[in-house]
């Protein structure tokens, strides 16, 4: 048996080894810091026995994939902690999130609180001192059903899981848990975490179910990681956007529309100068923009496929006799539009773009401000090509991508994903050739990128776009799609040079991915302090006294106004004080106090937002600086 590690060396073996003695074999301080082994690019516990030839490599607590199990590890210590004090719980499932985990329990009568979670936490770190081996075992179907036959919540997903699945088990002490794994070899490494909330979940997030309680926590190999991370937890709460949105007068949403969200004229500001944005830079690129209707009938989502495998996700009514449906998706409709005429390759790429408003039915737990609502506005697009045009039309998107992303400071990265392993349509050979062509249009970019392993949509390949924030917040955003299904499904054509009817490939493209939602993503990267460009109001002027500055405050602003700048006067009678800090609270970018200095020089004096620097230039050298920084979108 030949054992390949990382570096491209060789150990031989005569019979079967733990991962453990591999790891020793090679050092013992590997052995004492190895959490995991990746075997042939799957993550196995280090008390796994390799029988053949594999490709091994140890993780340790410098590894991002280390830190995914520590976490997984300490989901299941919550759980033995709970099951200790609360002898009648019973779990649902724990697994890994983006920053730490959850974990969701059902405590019969009993109600936990946010002041409960220090208990449970001190009870944690008590239990993981005693550092308990972590140990895994494989049981067959009987045998996993008797040992949770008081367990409804893990007796169902027995049930599910695919009859040639492996059913593993983990223990440690007294506290079993049903699990794919992999985990800690002890729980010795469970010392740096942090429970954070609680939250209501329906089991498998079906309404009809039973609601449990979800405890959400993180945990990392270093103190000093903890601390820097709950700081940063409590600055996202001060940027919350919800709280930005209320305090900036942005948006609001009712008791009366749950998850519909009502613009108020700031955020409306916002939201047009966005949608201007993506107008222009399309228009650029030689996008036709057209507009389709919100409700279409049931038929067209029968031939979309949307009927069958969305309809629960769907709002319906009946129109003189006929079943409808309010749009999801705004694809269908865009189709319609194309197969209105007949195409010819000459009309090729043809790009057709739409801000379409979609409804989805989201289910009420799940609603979450401008992040998660049920109706928004996708800024959608569909290119029609040949085969040949695929690799120059990505290219020309990524950059189309790079350029918005980076106007608002948005770092991103790529990831492909590819053909799914049971659940796709299609020939193999075109999948192949379609994840060549999104690879190959990348790789002449130099542009890194991910493979996301069989994660791909079941029509097609894609690119997804992750942005990072300014609290290095993950968001996926933008996506690229190549499309084998609906060309099928709705019978495109287009007359290729020989005169003969043919397929076109099609590519579905949102760069903001919902409107609501990217709103959302800057109100908290900018902690509401917008750029000039997208900010609501730009210039404040407040004159010190109304009875002598009013006058050349009111011309001032109109002068800003005429050169499209958006001015407010603020000629309330209250205190100076008052109204230069309410401008600051309402972070207007520009603030300009006119007083008896401005009247006899006819310059004016500014403090851009969040500098203590004061400035003083003449008034039309003001008006063409911010008029600079506001077409640069600086």
């Amino acid at each position: 048996m030949k054992i390949t590690l990382p570096d491209g060396s060789k150990l031989t073996y005569d019979e079967p080894k733990k991962l453990t003695e591999i790891a020793n074999d090679i050092s013992i301080s590997l052995r004492k810091n190895s959490i995991v082994a990746k075997v042939d690019n799957q993550l196995m516990d280090m008390d796994r026995v390799i029988t053949n030839d594999a490709e091994v490599a140890f993780l340790t607590d410098k590894d991002l994939e280390a830190l995914e199990v520590l976490r997984h590890s300490t989901a299941h210590l919550l759980a033995e902690t709970v099951k200790q004090m609360y002898p009648q719980a019973k779990f649902g499932v724990g697994p890994v999130i983006e920053d730490g985990f959850y974990y969701d329990i059902d405590l019969g009568e009993e109600v936990l609180t946010e002041s409960d979670l220090p208990k449970i936490e001190k009870q944690m770190k008590k239990i993981a001192s005693q550092n308990a081996k972590i140990e895994r075992s494989v049981l067959s179907y009987d045998e996993a059903m008797e040992l949770f036959k008081n367990d409804e919540y893990k007796r169902e997903l027995i049930q599910d899981l695919p009859k040639d699945e492996e059913i593993s088990i983990y223990k440690q002490d007294y506290f079993i848990d049903l699990c794919r794994g992999p985990h800690l070899p002890g729980t010795k490494w469970i010392k740096h975490f942090k429970l954070l909330s609680l939250a209501g979940a329906y089991w498998r997030g079906k309404s009809n179910n039973k609601q449990l309680t979800r405890v959400y926590g993180t945990a990392f190999f270093s103190k000093q990681n903890l601390d820097n991370h709950l700081k940063n937890l409590e600055e996202r709460k001060k940027r919350d956007h919800r709280k930005i949105g209320k305090e900036l007068d942005l948006f609001m949403i009712s008791e009366y529309g749950p998850g519909f969200p009502f613009w108020l004229p700031n955020g409306m500001i916002l939201r047009r100068e966005l949608e201007n944005f993506w107008y222009e830079e399309h228009l650029k690129h030689n996008y036709e923009l057209i507009e389709t209707p919100i409700m279409l009938s049931k038929e067209l989502w029968e031939i979309s496929g949307h009927w069958k495998n969305y309809q629960d996700n769907m709002y319906t009514s009946k129109v003189d006799d006929r079943e409808f449906a309010i749009k999801p998706m705004n694809c269908p409709g865009g189709i319609l539009v194309y197969k209105r005429d007949l195409h010819s390759y000459k009309d090729f790429p043809l790009k057709v773009g739409e801000l379409g408003l979609v409804h989805r039915h989201e289910a009420s737990g799940a609603l979450s401000g401008l992040f998660r609502v049920r109706n928004f506005t996708q800024d959608d697009a569909h290119i029609y090509m040949t085969e040949d045009m695929i690799k120059n039309e990505v290219k020309e998107l990524v950059k189309l991508y790079d350029f918005m992303y980076k106007t608002f400071d948005l770092d991103y990265k790529i990831e492909l994903s590819t053909r799914p392993e049971d659940k796709y349509i299609g020939e193999i050979s075109t999948w192949d050739k379609s994840e060549k062509a999104l690879a190959e249009a990348l790789d002449s970019m130099n542009q890194e990128y991910t493979i996301n392993q069989g994660d791909g949509a079941f029509y097609g390949p894609k690119l997804d776009f992750i942005v990072k924030d300014s609290m290095k917040r993950l968001w996926q955003c933008g996506t690229i799609q190549l499309d084998m299904n609906l060309p099928e499904r709705f019978d495109l054509h287009y007359i290729n040079a020989d005169g003969e009817k043919q397929r076109p490939v099609m590519l579905h493209r949102a760069l903001f991915g919902s409107i609501e939602r990217f709103i959302g993503i800057l109100i908290e990267h900018y902690a509401g302090a917008f750029p000039t460009w997208l900010a609501p109001i730009q210039v404040e002027v407040i004159p010190v006294n109304n009875e002598y500055h009013l006058d050349f405050s009111e011309k001032f602003v109109n002068n800003l106004k005429t050169n499209k700048v958006r001015a407010k006067l603020d000629d309330r009678d209250e205190k100076l004080g008052y109204k230069i800090r309410e401008a600051q609270t309402k972070k207007i970018p520009y603030q300009i106090v006119i007083g008896d200095n401005e009247l006899e020089s006819n310059e004016v004096t500014y403090r851009k937002y969040g500098e203590k620097k004061q400035t003083t230039v003449k008034i039309e050298d003001f008006i063409e600086m911010i008029k600079t920084e506001i077409t640069e979108k600086a």
